[in-house]
């Protein structure tokens, strides 16, 4: 495959951006419960439209929902954008820009773009999802970024296998796991600096990928530019941006973000009852199925009477979506959606139905997926003290009148 080369020059974030000086242009109600739930919007961060601007520094911008609507591939400009820390570099000179790998390998690496970019490409579409994605809609509220629905995306990623990338530096006999670090850096000197590290035989299945386009583009600065690492299945917190430092260990990953941060209940479904102590927990590890209307909002208003179309998106985790069921009753009756076309196992997929006419009043949609692995979503709320891996019936209520 062929595609265009990086560019030669510097991508620069503009520093009153980053401060969040840009006045915003309207607010969205993002319906949370238990606080505050309206979010200005802006587009005046670099290479971006308008965004719900959760936080701004480090950068939090949000997806607005109603961009989910208009396809299965999420553009670059309305691609949300999740950091750790606010030290973020400024520029990357595509030019000089190095690749390290070392650490339990037969040679240290440092690659440039070109060197790297002359490896075997391959491509696939991809869910890239925030661990907190739908936080916001936790009850009771838990501590994180009170994201709506929209802490995620669906891109096209083209690169390099990681496996090609290992194989060049040879992996040590005897070692476990493989951590990657970016550019960014934390702010305090005591601070942990953002690593997250994957099993040494899942970094090497071949689909784990370092990725330089998306959606056929350099990635945006802000979702990593010049390189990213895809984890596809996974969540987003393995997803490191600017990618810059490959480390193989002959040891478990003992860093901050592994052994203390984004770890879930090791129980059914991550979920646990508000105020439970003493259960274990792991790291997160692989997204779950998920589905949800798009194309009408909460309160949008339907015709009495009259059928009606109803669309949306689904994902299987990390499997492909098998069917797509709505049902209008509350759950107790369920009709299959017709599905869209299939971008493959990671991808969203598009969903269509026209339902009954309604009788006047409210009425609530629920869709629910089947992925292809027979993990169907629950009915009940999971919950737990980080607002990870959130995964019920997404219901949307309309008013047939």
């Amino acid at each position: 495959m062929t595609g265009p080369l990086l560019p030669r020059r510097s991508l620069l974030i503009g520093a009153a951006a980053l401060a969040g000086t840009a006045k915003a242009q309207r607010t969205v109600d993002l319906r949370l419960p238990g606080g505050v739930s309206e979010r200005p919007t802006s587009s005046a961060f670099p290479q971006k439209g308008e965004m719900i601007v959760q936080r701004v520094r480090p950068p939090l911008l949000e997806t607005p929902f109603e961009v989910f609507d208009e396809g299965v591939f999420t553009p670059n400009d309305r691609f949300f954008v999740r950091w750790h820390w606010g030290d973020i570099p400024t520029s990357v000179d595509a030019a000089t820009f190095r690749l390290t790998v070392r650490g339990a390998v037969g040679k240290t690496l440092s690659l440039s773009l070109a060197e790297l970019m002359k490896l075997p490409r391959i491509d696939y579409a991809a869910v890239n999802q925030c661990s907190g994605n739908s936080r916001g809609l936790f009850d009771p509220r838990v501590p994180g970024a009170q994201w709506g629905h929209g802490a995620m995306g669906n891109a096209r990623w083209t690169g390099v296998r990681l496996k090609d990338v290992l194989d060049m530096a040879g992996v040590n006999p005897g070692a476990v796991a493989v951590r990657f670090g970016g550019l960014d850096g934390a702010l305090m000197p005591d601070a942990p600096k953002f690593l997250k590290s994957l099993a040494v035989d899942h970094a090497r299945d071949g689909e784990v990928m370092i990725a330089f386009l998306q959606n056929g583009e350099p990635l945006p600065l802000l979702n990593g530019f010049p390189l990213r690492l895809v984890v596809p299945g996974w969540f987003s917190t393995y997803w490191v941006k600017m990618l810059s430092d490959i480390e193989v260990l002959d040891k478990a990953d003992e860093n901050f973000w592994m052994a203390r941060a984004y770890r879930i209940p090791d129980t059914p479904g991550a979920s646990v009852v508000p105020g439970a102590k003493g259960y274990p927990t792991r790291p997160i590890g692989a997204m779950v199925a998920r589905a949800w209307i798009t194309s009408h909002a909460e309160g949008a208003r339907i015709r009495v009477g009259q059928p009606f179309a109803v669309r949306g998106i689904a994902m299987g985790g990390d499997s492909g979506v098998k069917q797509v069921e709505l049902s209008v009753d509350g759950g107790k009756s369920w009709s299959a959606a017709r599905l869209g076309a299939d971008e493959g196992k990671y991808s969203f997929r598009r969903f269509e139905a026209v339902l009954p006419p309604p009788a006047a009043g409210p009425l609530t949609l629920m869709p629910r997926c089947t992925s292809a692995a027979g993990a169907v979503q629950p009915l009940a709320p999971v919950w737990n003290p980080s607002g990870y891996l959130r995964a019920q019936v997404e219901p949307v209520q309309v008013i047939a009148a």
